[in-house]
């Protein structure tokens, strides 16, 4: 038997434990719940993407060795019909004349956009935005980037990147639900994304100290479990 002030402090921890992690213990059982019955393709937006869309094809393209700068990376990227060479992540030369070209202008990215998701979609408006913070749901996105806002009911937002003009994501009101739930699961309060951060590993020790805190109070009170442990006391 554990001694009765010992007891008063385990069951005191324990209370003070239940009530500290009680509100992170349900906010984890909800995003899981959430999350195991949802369809991550629908939340990462694929239902708003084309299925019939198909990547252009193109010939006589500018010789690579024309290119007037060192290439470490090179994406083919098509804008109206026209090849460009993204290159180092960094510059977009036209795939046949070597033009260069800085930016793309707004009605450019919704072309890209629309071919990239289904039709039937109306702009609501569009705006070029130069930074994020760390809770904007294009965080660690390409900037500067359009964001083409939709007229829809799930408030759907297409972002484009704008050096490169390559469609980067959607984002939907689902999306933001998940994200949402998705920080309060991981308790990465400043930017979303971090599963190893220090806050969660203390919840995570105090949700099993309670747990176990829980465990040794059963033992303790349960006539059950008592009468057992006199009788092979008196046996041994």
């Amino acid at each position: 038997m554990i001694d009765r002030k010992i007891a008063f402090r385990i069951r005191k921890t324990h209370r003070y434990l239940g009530l500290l992690i009680g509100i992170q213990f349900l906010a984890w059982t909800i995003s899981g719940l959430y999350f195991s019955w949802t369809d991550i393709d629908e939340i990462h937006g694929d239902l708003f993407l084309n299925p019939n869309r198909k990547a252009e094809s193109f010939q006589n393209l500018l010789p690579l060795d024309s290119i007037p700068q060192s290439i470490e990376t090179i994406q083919l990227v098509t804008l109206d019909l026209q090849p460009y060479y993204w290159i180092n992540k960094s510059r977009l030369y036209h795939a046949r004349t070597g033009a260069i070209k800085e930016q793309i202008s707004d009605s450019e990215a919704i072309r890209v956009a629309q071919k990239y998701l289904i039709d039937g979609l109306k702009v609501k408006k569009i705006e070029l935005i130069q930074e994020t913070d760390s809770h904007h749901e294009y965080r660690g996105g390409s900037l500067p980037a359009y964001a083409i806002h939709y007229d829809h009911p799930d408030l759907l937002v297409a972002y484009i990147d704008a050096r490169s003009g390559m469609f980067h994501k959607v984002r939907h009101q689902s999306w933001r639900w998940f994200d949402f739930l998705w920080m309060s699961h991981t308790m990465d309060y400043q930017g979303r994304d971090d599963f190893n951060n220090l806050l969660l590993r203390v919840f995570s020790l105090f949700g099993v100290f309670t747990v176990l805190s829980g465990f040794v109070l059963w033992a303790t009170s349960s006539p059950t479990l008592i009468k057992w442990t006199k009788k092979f006391k008196v046996k041994s």
